[in-house]
C-alpha cells in the first residue's frame, strides 16, 4: 500500500539506506530490558492480531521488540510502542513509538506508529489521546489514522512539513507547527529541542522533564549486531548505525552537517539535559546511562 511504502522509506529518511537497513535485519533476539521485548519478529499479521503483540517467527526478520503494538511502561508517565513496518520484499522494519502523560492526565503519542483499536483503547486506559507529533519529515505516516479515529486531538508538525506534496494528498490535518518553544497546552512538562539540518529538515528532540527522559526520532539509530547478518555487519558498522555506536547514517548526517553550527549547538543542548534514558525510533533505546551514550552517538556533530 502507498502509505506502507511512505513509511518504509520514512525510516532513514533515504531509499538507499532504507533497503540497506531492511536486508540487514534478522531474526536473532536481544537483550531485554525496560519496554524492551526479546524475540523474533516474523510476518506482519492484521491490525487485530498485531495489536495483541504477537507475530510468527521468521527466519528473516527480527527488527521489531515484541511485543508489539502495546504500550509498555518505561518511567513514570512514559510509555513505548514498538511496531514494525513490512517492506514490499517482506522484510520487516521494526519503530518506535513514544507515549507521554501531561500534567492534566492527556496524552501525547511521539512518532504515531500503526493504528489499532486495540491500541487505542489500551492508551485511552491510560489516558485521553490528545495530541499527535510528528518530530520530523518522515515519521507522519500513520497519523492521519490516529486523527480519523482520535477527532479531538490536536496535531503538531515538525517545522516544513504541512509543504510537503505526500503530506498534502494525504488529508492529514496539521494543526499547528512545532518552535522552539513547547505549546502551553503540554503543561510545561516537557523542553522542546529543533535540530536543522538542510533540505527542509528538522527533527524535534523532547525532554520529559519529570523524568528525564529524552525523545529523539531518527537522530540516534542503534542497531544490535545479532539482528544483523554477519556478512552485512562491517556495512552497518562502517555506516555508525551499529550498536553501541549508535548514529544517524551518513547520509541524514550530511543532510544535519548543513547547518552544522545550529545543529552542533542543538547537540550540546541535549547532553547538557543529562537524561538518564534516551529513546529513538529504531534499534535499541539507552535505558540506562542515557547522557554518556547520547555524547557516543552525537560525537560525529559535537566533535
Amino acid at each position: 500500500m502507498a502509505r506502507q511504502s511512505d513509511a518504509t522509506r520514512a525510516l532513514l529518511v533515504g531509499i538507499g539506506i532504507t533497503e540497506l537497513v531492511v536486508t540487514a535485519l534478522s531474526s536473532a533476539s536481544p537483550r531485554q530490558g525496560p519496554g524492551q521485548g526479546s524475540g523474533p519478529v516474523g510476518r506482519l499479521l492484521g491490525p487485530g492480531s498485531a495489536a495483541r503483540g504477537h507475530a510468527h517467527a521468521h527466519s528473516h526478520n527480527g527488527a521489531a521488540y515484541p511485543p508489539l503494538d502495546v504500550p509498555k511502561p518505561v518511567a513514570e508517565g512514559v510509555f513505548l510502542v514498538d511496531s514494525a513496518l513490512e517492506n514490499a520484499l517482506g522484510a520487516v522494519i521494526g519503530t518506535r513509538m513514544t507515549v507521554i502523560r501531561l500534567p492534566d492526565g492527556g496524552l501525547l503519542l511521539h512518532s504515531p506508529t500503526r493504528f489499532s483499536i486495540a491500541l487505542k483503547t489500551a492508551l485511552e486506559a491510560i489516558g485521553p489521546v490528545r495530541h499527535l507529533v510528528a518530530p520530523n519529515l518522515a515519521h507522519w505516516t500513520f497519523m492521519k489514522d490516529w486523527q480519523d479515529a482520535c477527532p479531538e486531538a490536536t496535531t503538531w508538525a515538525a517545522p516544513g512539513l504541512r509543504g510537503r506534496g505526500q503530506v498534502r494528498r494525504s488529508g492529514l490535518r496539521l494543526d499547528h507547527d512545532l518552535g522552539p518553544l513547547a505549546p502551553a497546552a503540554w503543561g510545561e512538562a516537557i523542553e522542546l529541542v529543533p535540530v536543522p539540518g538542510g533540505a527542509g529538515f528538522t527533527e524535534m528532540a523532547m525532554f520529559h522533564r519529570p523524568s528525564e527522559t529524552l525523545v529523539l526520532t531518527d537522530l540516534v539509530i542503534n542497531l544490535e549486531a545479532p539482528k544483523v547478518p554477519l556478512p552485512l555487519r562491517p556495512v552497518t558498522w562502517a555506516f555508525g548505525v551499529l550498536a553501541p555506536d549508535g548514529m544517524p547514517p551518513p547520509y541524514l548526517r550530511a543532510v544535519i552537517r548543513w547547518r552544522e553550527r545550529e545543529a552542533a549547538g542543538a547537540a550540546s543542548r541535549l547532553v547538557a539535559l543529562a537524561p538518564v534514558r534516551v529513546i529513538f525510533a529504531h534499534g535499541r533505546w539507552f535505558e540506562r546511562d542515557g547522557t554518556a551514550r547520547l555524547r557516543r552517538s552525537l560525537r560525529w556533530l559535537l566533535d
